[in-house]
């Protein structure tokens, strides 16, 4: 049997800004992405801790160190700048070895989006 667990979580980061007219998804800095072992166009969900909304959407790859999570395209009418959002992804595993997988979870400082 295989079943879906979270792989990578994003546990408060503050949304730095949103672009309407882009051609869609969410862009991190490559920083936090590495941290929370989370590649370019893996999907995500997006949880937002200000307004209740919920999205998923894809990753685009931001400026390393930028502190930099920004919503695009249709996903920027979810969120305003400052608002906190979770991001996590999910991975399909063999269900034994789901009972011993351990996910990648950060915590940035949600002042400067920082890896503390």
């Amino acid at each position: 049997m295989i079943i879906e667990v979270v792989k990578s979580k994003i546990h408060k980061v503050t949304i730095t800004g949103s672009n309407l007219h882009y051609i869609g998804s969410i862009t991190i800095d490559e920083n936090i992405m590495d941290a929370a072992n989370i590649i370019e166009n893996e999907k995500v969900h997006v949880l937002n801790l200000n307004n209740g909304e919920r999205l998923v959407t894809y990753v685009i790859r931001g400026e390393r160190g930028s502190g930099d999570v920004c919503l695009n395209g249709a996903a920027a009418r979810k969120v305003i700048a400052g608002d906190v959002v979770i991001i996590m992804s999910y991975a399909m595993l063999d269900f034994e070895e789901a009972k011993t997988f351990k996910p990648t979870v950060i915590f940035p400082d949600t002042k400067t989006n920082k890896l503390i």
